[in-house]
């Protein structure tokens, strides 16, 4: 490879890297407050992935250090219908929400369980267009997806 291809490659490396800072999205630019968005499907994971927030809280120094987003869909919404639901995971979830930690519930899955807001724990509101295009987008913001 000669100067000239090198010189090239490394202007291409640098100008493809300020593009790509520039075209990230205001709400991942602009925050030092890194998002981390956690995909909730599975019934049996319910209780792990509340455990994994709290430590991620835990480890991250407090809810001020990072904003959390679960996102709910599938079999898992039913662990936080207001009826039936554990103690337990209802008022770990009443804590996370006062931490600031974001509970999106699928529209399509609320419409398959016939159930509304009402008939969840406080503190979610909908993912209109359903919990895997919520994810999709708030990875396209510069979310971090975890799937426990």
């Amino acid at each position: 490879m000669d100067r000239r291809n090198i010189f090239r490659s490394a202007f291409a490396v640098f100008t493809g890297a300020f593009a790509a800072r520039a075209a990230a999205p205001a709400s991942a630019q602009d925050s030092n407050i890194a998002g981390v968005a956690y995909h909730l499907s599975d019934l049996d994971k319910v209780a792990f992935v509340l455990g994994n927030i709290r430590n991620h809280l835990d480890g991250v120094g407090g809810p001020d250090k990072v904003r959390i987003a679960v996102i709910v869909h599938g079999p898992a919404l039913r662990a936080f219908h207001k009826a039936g639901a554990f103690h337990d995971i209802s008022s770990r979830t009443a804590g996370f929400v006062g931490d600031g930690v974001r509970f999106e519930a699928c529209r399509h899955t609320m419409a398959g369980q016939k159930v509304t807001l009402d008939d969840l724990m406080p503190g979610f509101v909908v993912a209109e267009r359903g919990g895997v295009v919520r994810l999709a987008q708030l990875q396209r913001e510069g979310w971090a997806y975890l799937r426990p």
